[in-house]
């Protein structure tokens, strides 16, 4: 384990997380209560995610970029006993810890990204973990030499998910205290990392600061949202083993995710991981089961309902076409806010984009687009690349420029923050 604080070999984590679970036990934390932090990624808090499970209790990673009020919200509704801001010192109590763990205790309590609406609490076990490590595995295999570079924020699944996996196959962890572009990319250039989980906002930055070549990466992991065409392109162009992937906190991490030597040949789309049930409903919902989906997230029908619209191909491989709350009507006809956002990122000077419909007298919803781009370009330019490429209907009426589009720590879209990103643009340019 590589961190900002150092280095720790497992058995040195093993007595590191031996001594903070005693020191824990000393603040009252007993079997089944529940422990919450604030702390930085690093060797502390890679040691209380191994010291919590051995008193029978479970972790609860905060937000790092939540108010106060905001985090004691979080506190109250994942009942938590304490929360750790600062290392522990102080006395270890000496009480027996758990060798062996219950695969069906809760392991962690992780809130959703709240794309579309507030944030939820999950409850993991040990056992989904372990079920998402094993089908990971079997997809992108496992070496004694692995060391996979984890640059993203542990209070979602996508970062404590590459800790656990990691630990599960007795491989390194790099990890960084969040996301530099040129420190990741000396990582890669290095050689240093065989493994990588981003999103598409850090590798386009990566792009952008002169990425070359990554001779020992096997595969770089690209989820949290859609992902630009020109993006994957370039990726492959570079023989960058870049990886759609896709997944949630209620399935303990990916579900579907694109096998390296695919990627090279340029499919974009995977198949789901082994011992994942997939299906999509009439409706064009993903529905997803298996050992590694939270118990307590599956609906009456026994699947869990992810709200993402998709399709599957004769192959059996996944598209992804957007949130099924993304869906706007308009003029009777449903448009899919990831389609316009997709053309929209095709054109060169966009950065990012995001889609959404108000209501209209006229339309019942109209399309409006939230644009970042990195050079001049107008909005009838804009709308006139998006009709060269799609139906006239799916085109946006109105396009509004901004800096940044409000995103979460893993990435993805925060839609409902979007009219404050309205009101605050001014008429469109």
């Amino acid at each position: 384990m590589q961190a900002p604080a150092g280095t720790l070999t497992y058995a040195e984590l093993h007595a590191e997380a031996s001594a903070y679970a005693r020191r824990l036990a000393a603040l009252g934390v007993r079997r089944g209560d529940r422990v919450s932090t604030t702390l930085a990624p690093g060797l502390v808090f890679v040691a209380l995610v191994h010291a919590v499970p051995r008193l029978g209790a479970a972790l609860v990673p905060l937000n790092t970029r939540l108010t106060e009020a905001e985090l004691s919200d979080q506190e109250r509704l994942a009942g938590a006993r304490l929360t750790v801001r600062e290392p522990l010192e102080g006395p270890q109590a000496d009480v027996p810890l758990l060798e062996e763990l219950d695969p069906a205790a809760v392991n962690t309590v992780l809130f959703t990204s709240g794309t579309t609406s507030q944030p939820k609490t999950v409850e993991l076990t040990l056992a989904n973990h372990a079920a998402s490590a094993a089908a990971s595995t079997a997809n992108l295999g496992s070496y004694e030499h692995d060391r996979w570079l984890c640059a993203l924020p542990l209070f979602h699944v996508g970062g404590l998910a590459i800790l656990l996996r990691s630990a599960i196959n007795a491989t390194t962890v790099v990890l960084h205290d969040g996301f530099d572009a040129q420190r990741v990319k000396h990582e890669l250039e290095s050689g240093g990392v065989t493994l990588a989980s981003l999103v598409s906002t850090m590798l386009h930055r990566l792009r952008d600061a002169g990425l070359g070549s990554a001779p020992s990466l096997r595969a770089l992991l690209l989820g949290g949202g859609p992902i630009p065409a020109a993006l994957l392109d370039w990726a492959r162009d570079s023989e960058l083993a870049v990886v759609p992937t896709y997944g949630m906190t209620e399935t303990a991490s990916q579900v579907v995710t694109v096998a390296p030597a695919d990627a090279l040949r340029g499919v974009r789309a995977g198949r789901p991981l082994k011992g994942v049930e997939l299906r999509v409903d009439r409706d064009g919902e993903i529905l997803v089961r298996g050992p590694m989906v939270a118990a307590g997230s599956l609906a009456p029908d026994g699947w869990l309902h992810t709200g993402d619209l998709g399709s599957l191909d004769e192959e059996g491989r996944l598209r992804v076409e957007g949130r099924r709350a993304d869906l706007i009507v308009t003029g009777g006809e449903n448009v899919m806010a990831g389609e316009v956002e997709e053309a929209l990122r095709s054109h060169p000077a966009v950065v990012d984009a995001a889609v959404v419909g108000v209501d209209d007298e006229e339309w019942g919803e109209r399309l409006i687009a939230v644009v970042v781009r990195e050079r001049d370009a107008t909005q009838e330019e804009l709308i006139a690349h998006c009709r060269e490429r799609l139906t006239a209907y799916k085109a946006p009426k109105e396009i509004r420029f901004v800096d940044v589009l409000p995103r979460n720590a893993a990435g993805k879209l925060l839609r409902p923050k979007l009219r404050g990103v309205f009101a605050a643009a001014g008429p469109p340019m």
